[in-house]
């Protein structure tokens, strides 16, 4: 019987209409008079006919630049702050000989960014900078503004460690009762 009230009320709630005269907010936007965009934009369907502008001019690469296969050159504009180095950029190399609709091209390049984290972390000791991982990692505003999620993956995170280990080491344990015995 409870089964059939449920869906009794399922199906009143799928029936109702709302008015949104009836909602406040709703349906603002349906006056074009009240439309902040309409009385600045001169409506003549002129996108349709396509943007014609001169291409700028092509930026001098005076680093590596790392481009789609499917692109036969350059876009004339593009980033040079940090051109691939280290094992990152050797990743990013190989990811680049595969097209962009491959997981062969963006899987590496994710990783990439992974390994380019390490390589960064790794430098900055060696310059003597010792990194604050904790706000670096934007664990400070997780702390001030979404404490109960940072709680949560930390759990996750230390329980996912503590197993980790006690397999390591059971396993290890495992292997040193194994006895092995020769005959002379």
């Amino acid at each position: 019987m409870e089964h059939e009230d449920m869906e009794l009320e399922k199906k009143s709630i799928e029936n109702r209409t709302i008015d949104p005269a009836q909602v406040k907010g709703w349906g603002i936007d349906a006056d074009p008079e009240n439309d902040p965009a309409y009385p600045m934009k001169v409506r003549n369907n002129a996108e349709h006919a396509g943007y014609s502008w001169e291409r700028p001019p092509q930026q001098i690469a005076n680093v590596e630049i790392l481009h789609s296969n499917e692109r036969p050159n350059l876009s004339s504009v593009f980033g040079t702050s940090t051109p691939p180095s280290g094992v990152s950029g050797m990743i990013r190399r190989a990811a680049f000989d595969f097209s962009e609709n491959s997981y062969a091209h963006w899987v590496p390049l994710m990783l990439a960014d992974r390994v380019g984290m390490i390589e960064g972390v790794v430098s900055d000791l060696a310059h003597g900078h010792v990194p604050n991982v904790f706000e670096e990692l934007g664990l400070k505003a997780d702390w001030k503004h979404n404490r109960a999620n940072l709680i949560t993956n930390t759990v996750i995170a230390v329980a996912a460690g503590a197993a980790l280990f006690a397999f390591l080491r059971s396993r290890r344990n495992d292997s040193d009762d194994e006895d092995y015995y020769f005959d002379d």
